[in-house]
């Protein structure tokens, strides 16, 4: 492929290390965060501009790295004629809002777990006293993203999720103005599919990733963004076609062109569709790109103009952890100031390979954290099996050092029992 030229737009500086690793491949590259708090990441890295609209004629290829609105913005750029890779107003809704969501889901033929939705706290309290249960508290809307709001409750009484409510009354009523409360899943294992969709269909090979949002190892302490994903790449198996391959139809009407998932849980019983993610993931995007042989500027650019193309995948697995300094997962700019900002990554060994820059900037040929959420780096480790990918990543990270920077030490450790039922299940067994 002749180099060509990428304009990247962001609200909050989501994707610094798809830019990187975009421009690493000779292509060129403009890069676009709206909020001016985050501005500083991928600095030195990539190529910034202020006013990414200025610049969309310059570009062959336009990237929205998220939801909130972008979808909005895509669209209209598409409809000119733009190759744009991005959402629409419906499926950032998809995202967004969990119960149209799961409304979607159940449309288009797929089963989903009951779930009632809320705008009142105190009248989700009196529904669980009337219908004692496991139950999840799961936030839709800007709340999504306040992740020690989502609480899982382990009480067959729902007495422990009636607590939760009533704090949150007390504590969080001005953010939680919609949510869910979705019936458990008492057993099994947490799963999610992912697929390109270049407009028209979807691109093979999928994508098969569990993620690790506990903030301490054996899933423990509070939700985070995310602190580790593992992940293989796969053709058609019986959990991509009995979930996201149903929803083809409704993202070819819309013209969708980007990266969709959904994750699920499953068991013996059956499959449980939880939610979308109807954009990159994070730090996902940065473990697949260790996962392509095809070069991902290539791919961008062909999945962009509607084109077929070919995605070659390595075999095997890949294993992502996320390094992070305070005050991650929360955001408490006095703590980030003085644990954080402008902390220096040393490498021990001049090796980077496997190394993914989140809220980095280059200063002076030195790696500094900047930013406010205190997510330093995705460190990736491939190999033929589980626990191969998962001994090349912590050895990677043996050779960095960053003050007060703490990661988990039991990613992809799950897949050892999980494998073994997910197998016996059968879903994911190829078509």
């Amino acid at each position: 492929m002749n180099k060509k030229r990428f304009l990247f737009v962001s609200i909050s500086g989501l994707c610094h290390d798809l830019v990187w690793q975009v421009v690493k491949e000779g292509n060129e590259a403009k890069y676009c965060i709206e909020d001016p708090t985050e501005r500083e990441g991928g600095d030195g890295f990539v190529t910034k501009t202020d006013n990414w609209e200025k610049e969309v004629d310059w570009a062959d290829v336009i990237v929205f790295d998220d939801v909130m609105g972008l979808g909005a913005k895509a669209q209209k750029l598409r409809k000119q004629g733009k190759h744009v890779i991005g959402g629409t107003p419906y499926t950032d809704r998809l995202e967004d809002d969990r119960s149209f969501g799961q409304e979607e889901l159940k449309k288009h033929g797929v089963s989903i777990l009951p779930y009632t939705e809320f705008t009142s706290l105190k009248e989700a309290i009196r529904y669980v006293k009337k219908n004692p249960d496991e139950y999840v508290i799961k936030p839709s809307g800007d709340a999504q993203n306040i992740k020690q709001l989502l609480f899982v409750g382990r009480e067959d009484d729902g007495s422990d999720v009636i607590r939760v409510l009533m704090a949150y009354e007390r504590t969080w009523k001005g953010q939680l103005k919609v949510f869910q409360l979705q019936k458990k899943v008492t057993s099994g294992v947490e799963i999610a599919v992912g697929a390109f969709f270049n407009g028209k269909e979807f691109i093979y090979p999928i994508n098969i990733n569990f993620e690790h949002k506990k903030l301490f190892p054996g899933e423990l302490g509070v939700s985070t963004g995310e602190m580790g994903t593992t992940m293989f790449w796969s053709g058609p198996n019986k959990l991509f076609n009995s979930t996201l391959k149903k929803m083809e139809k409704p993202l070819r009407r819309e013209g969708f062109v980007g990266y969709i998932d959904i994750n699920c849980m499953v068991n013996g019983n059956g499959i449980y569709p939880l939610e979308f993610t109807a954009r990159f993931g994070y730090p996902t995007i940065s473990i697949q790109c260790d996962g392509m042989l095809t070069p991902v500027g290539e791919f961008l650019y062909d999945l962009a103009r509607g084109a077929k193309p070919v995605l070659r995948t390595k075999s095997g697995f890949q294993l992502g952890v996320r390094v992070v300094v305070p005050p991650f997962p929360y955001k408490d700019s006095n703590t980030f100031n003085v644990y954080s900002k402008n902390a220096t990554v040393v490498f021990k060994k001049p090796q980077t390979e496997g190394v993914h820059i989140e809220d980095i900037k280059l200063v002076n040929g030195e790696w500094l954290v900047t930013g406010t959420a205190g997510v330093a780096l995705i460190v990736v480790g491939c190999g033929s099996t589980m626990k191969q990918a998962q001994q090349q990543a912590y050895n990677r990270i043996q050779n960095i050092l960053i003050p007060n920077m703490y990661y988990r030490t039991d990613i992809g450790d799950r897949w050892f029992e999980d494998s073994d039922k997910l197998h016996n299940w059968g879903y994911l067994r190829e078509a």
